[in-house]
């Protein structure tokens, strides 16, 4: 037996490994639900890091609200969230420039399949964490199994929930991944205490998501997902090493096809294992010299037994090899597979004389890989239609193969005279080699026959008689045979094998050109056109391209331009982009199209799909060219993602322009009028003092303070769209809260009836006394401007067991249905309404400073009488738990 020889590692290798290593590494703490104490994990070994005198720090990590995940933040420096702005919220996210900056070893990020806020850098969390790692900054972070690119499907269909978050797999494959595993029994235990959900989420997640079966599968698919990464990693290990074996840590299948009939059952066995070992398989042919000569139907078996691997959920390889033996040994040392299943069929003792039996050699030449073989048997009828497949005589080839057996006999028999007679038989040789390499076997043994008849009637003696009186003239007629047979063979195998390396490099090259040319176009017109042109010229199809808008499909680049699509076809490729599946023809889904429609999914969703057909109506990718398409339908996609998201970068900049812009003229509206509108305030409190009141000073003094509030409405909104916004909580009596604004807006009240109902034994509350007096101001402000006089404003506040409620209640006439979100919009005015005239910013400002200070605040209308009601709702975080007059 062999011994495996060590594989030393490629350059490419080389080159990933170093690429790796120039960038930060990141560990993922994977779990199989939210709970499971993932967080928790990420933080405890972040403190390890740092009591080990490592450079931590926590870039964004939720608490939910958890007192003791916070403890376990304190030790660290957290920095700053950047706030953004997404009317009617302020929402905050990671700030990468801020941790570039900062440039610690490492960095704590939670949630890292987070969807990010519009507006931000990136899409997606992963995507902020990739460009930490570019930048040198090691990452630890969290992920819930369910949001696995590969088992989103999975994960769906046994929790009847499809998770819209997802992470490319190629990120787990590249981390160190920390399984953070919990029994069911303990995790559910967990959720009814409260630990996971607040309890009314907690008892609708028990009899959802959280069920014991569906944590139980989940819990399976977080452990075989983290194994199939370490299985992963250590494979790229010990090819870097270049350590011989198989590391069977897990199983690897291998299934052969050929040419021979019983593909498909070869490749249903192999599935059949796959699904007992649970383990990954392949389906693999070997492209030699022999397969340019193969008919229709051989390409047929092996494109059918490829197309069904497919289907059953196996990987696919084409291996270019020049031996059988050769293609598969290289392939399965290279995956290090650990299980071959091949078949045999029962060929002739002349045949295995000749060309030796695979099977055999592979289990003499492979260690510690299980070889399963099954017996195929091949018909009759077909080896009679192979062998009538033959490539026919090569009529012309012949013809100039007797020529020149013609012209090397007239060049000779001057030349015998002078040579001799013996030594003629070796020219001859070069009318035989010459026509063996050029046409083929079976014109070269005509051409030999023919020299060797020649030479025989006008050289060997008697000459001009066929009569052979010397044994050694026999032989230089075998040798001249056996000449042919081994010109034309090595001139074959080497022509064959050129054929098949000049067409894998101008595959090649033509993916390169593909990439190239997708890389100098930059709108979505340009790239359709690339990736139809050159995916029609590779694989001899028609091809379109489509994108989606408002639910309709648009072809948006075609080659042939303008394709005929019928509803079937326009149906088929909405269930691609619905179901981000293949579709159309020769598919298990709508096959009567004309088309087959592959979509271009990438971290943004399905960007587009691409169809592809054939005039003769046939299979319009042949199971044999999967791979190349795989390979041009992943560039596409990359390319429409790149479009894409510099189309909205593009977006974000004239945003960022534009608020910008508004920032700055409400700034400087704000600054600017503000002095002068402070000198009329005086002027006119001065005239009321000289000259008395009146009620042209009374209506002078009540526009001025009006417009001073319409002025510092519009500095407070500069400070909140940019982001300046300094909390400093304060515990407040909401009884002194609530008479300081009272007092300031005495004026505005006039003789309308204000009732105060604050219990004296409410707790204190955590709060930003300024921002709350403006808060309560604005609302207590829209309360008595839209209401009539000698009417009534409530100001109430009730305590539950989980929250604090603060209310302002007037008897207006109340709000437009349905229009209550849109109150909190910066300039929204609702005609008809208690929003009737004003800037529109006041609510504006009151959404800004309550989600700045964690609150939340709601508007409706009263539900006993006409009114409208607006509530500040402090979380049961932002209480103090002791009463305020407890000692």
């Amino acid at each position: 037996m062999t011994p495996a020889q060590p594989r030393r590692a490629t350059p490419d290798d080389l080159l990933k490994q170093a690429k790796k290593e120039a960038r930060g590494k990141l560990k993922l703490f994977l779990g199989a639900a939210p709970g499971v104490g993932k967080t928790f994990e990420m933080l405890r070994e972040g403190a390890e890091m740092l009591a080990q005198g490592q450079d931590v720090i926590v870039a964004l990590v939720e608490t939910h609200g958890r007192a003791e995940t916070e403890k376990l933040v304190a030790p660290f420096e957290v920095l700053p969230r950047k706030a953004i702005a997404h009317s009617p919220h302020q929402l905050s996210e990671l700030d990468i420039d801020a941790v570039i900056a900062r440039k610690p070893a490492v960095a704590l990020v939670d949630e890292f399949a987070h969807t990010n806020a519009p507006g931000s850098r990136h899409p997606k969390r992963w995507q902020d964490i990739e460009e930490l790692r570019d930048a040198g900054i090691d990452v630890l972070t969290t992920l819930n199994v369910q949001h696995v690119e590969s088992l989103n499907d999975v994960v769906a269909g046994l929790t009847r929930v499809r998770v819209r978050e997802t992470v490319p797999d190629a990120l787990l494959d590249d981390a160190e991944i920390e399984l953070v595993d919990l029994p069911p029994d303990e995790l559910i235990e967990r959720l009814k205490a409260g630990k996971v959900y607040i309890p009314n989420e907690a008892t609708r997640a028990l009899g959802h998501f959280f069920s014991k079966s569906n944590l139980s599968a989940l819990r399976e698919l977080a452990l075989r997902r983290a194994a199939q990464t370490v299985d992963l990693q250590m494979l790229e290990h010990v090819r870097l090493a270049g350590e011989p074996g198989n590391w069977a840590a897990g199983e690897r299948i291998v299934v052969a096809v050929g040419e021979q009939p019983g593909g498909d059952a070869l490749v249903r066995a192999a599935k059949r294992l796959a699904d007992a070992m649970r383990a990954p398989w392949t389906a693999v042919t070997v492209e030699t010299p022999r397969s340019a000569i193969l008919g229709g139907d051989a390409r047929g078996r092996i494109a059918a037994a490829l197309r069904l691997a497919s289907e059953l959920g196996a990987s696919l390889a084409t291996v270019p090899a020049a031996s059988v033996l050769d293609g598969l040994r290289a392939h399965i040392v290279e995956a290090r597979t650990t299980v071959v299943v091949i078949g045999k069929s029962q060929r002739s003792w002349w045949f295995e004389l000749r060309h030796g039996s695979v099977v055999d050699q592979l289990v003499r030449g492979l260690e510690n890989v299980a070889i399963h073989v099954m017996p195929t048997v091949v018909p009759a009828g077909i080896v009679r239609a192979e062998a009538g497949t033959r490539r026919p005589l090569n009529i012309s080839g012949t013809g100039i193969g007797l020529l020149l057996v013609a012209l090397t006999t007239a060049a000779a028999i001057p030349l015998a005279r002078l040579i001799g007679h013996n030594s003629i038989d070796l020219l001859y040789l070069v009318p035989v080699i010459a026509t063996a390499a050029l046409y083929g076997l079976r014109s070269g043994l005509i051409a030999s026959l023919a020299a060797a008849l020649a030479y025989n009637f006008f050289f060997l003696p008697p000459i001009y008689t066929f009569t052979v009186s010397d044994p050694q003239n026999v032989m230089t007629m075998l040798v001249l045979t056996g000449v042919a047979i081994f010109a034309s063979q090595l001139a074959g195998q080497l022509r064959r094998e050129a054929t098949i390396g000049a067409r894998t490099a101008i595959e090649n090259a033509a993916i390169a050109a593909f990439g190239q040319r997708l890389a100098s176009v930059s709108d979505e017109a340009g790239t359709a056109e690339a990736v139809c042109e050159e995916v029609a010229s590779l694989l001899g199809v028609t091809t379109l391209l489509a994108t989606r808008t408002n639910r309709e499909v648009i072809v948006i680049g075609a080659t042939p331009a303008h394709p005929a699509l019928g509803p079937i076809d326009i149906a088929a490729a909405e269930w691609a982009f619905e179901r981000q599946d293949v579709t159309g023809r020769a598919t298990a889904t709508l096959n009567a199209s004309d088309w087959q429609f592959h979509p271009l999914t990438t971290s943004l969703g399905v960007l587009g799909v691409l169809g592809i057909a054939r005039p003769d109506q046939s299979e319009p990718l042949p199971a044999d060219r999967r791979i190349l398409f795989a390979t041009l339908l992943g560039q596409a996609a990359l390319a429409q993602e790149r479009i894409k998201l510099d189309a909205e970068a593009r977006k974000v900049s004239a945003l960022i322009q534009r608020d910008d812009l508004r920032a700055t003229l409400l700034a400087s509206i704000g600054h600017d009028l503000k002095t002068p509108l402070t000198a009329v305030v005086a002027a006119a409190d001065a005239l009321a003092a000289r000259s008395g009141p009146s009620a042209t000073t009374d209506t002078l003094m009540a526009e001025a303070r009006r417009l001073r509030r319409v002025f510092d409405d519009l500095v407070e909104m500069t400070r909140i769209e940019s982001g300046v916004l300094a909390v400093r909580r304060e515990a407040i009596d909401l009884i002194d809260a609530v008479a300081a604004a009272v007092q300031d807006l005495r004026a505005e009240l006039g003789q309308r009836k204000l009732v105060v109902d604050v219990p004296p034994t409410l707790p204190l509350v955590d709060a930003d006394p300024r921002m709350l007096h403006h808060i309560l101001i604005n609302l207590i402000g829209n309360a008595a401007k839209f209401t009539p006089a000698h009417s009534e404003i409530r100001i109430e506040a009730r305590r539950s067991p989980d929250r604090l409620v603060l209310a302002v209640i007037d008897d207006g006439p109340g709000l437009p249905a349905g229009g209550e979100a849109a109150l909190f919009n910066r300039f929204t005015r609702v005609e008809g309404g208690d929003m009737t005239g004003g800037t529109g910013l006041g609510l504006a400002i009151v959404k800004g400073f309550a989600d700045a200070m964690g609150l939340a605040v709601t508007a409706g209308n009263r539900a006993d009488r006409s009114g409208s009601r607006f509530e500040i709702v402090w979380p049961g975080s932002l209480i103090r738990r002791a009463p305020k007059d407890a000692g």
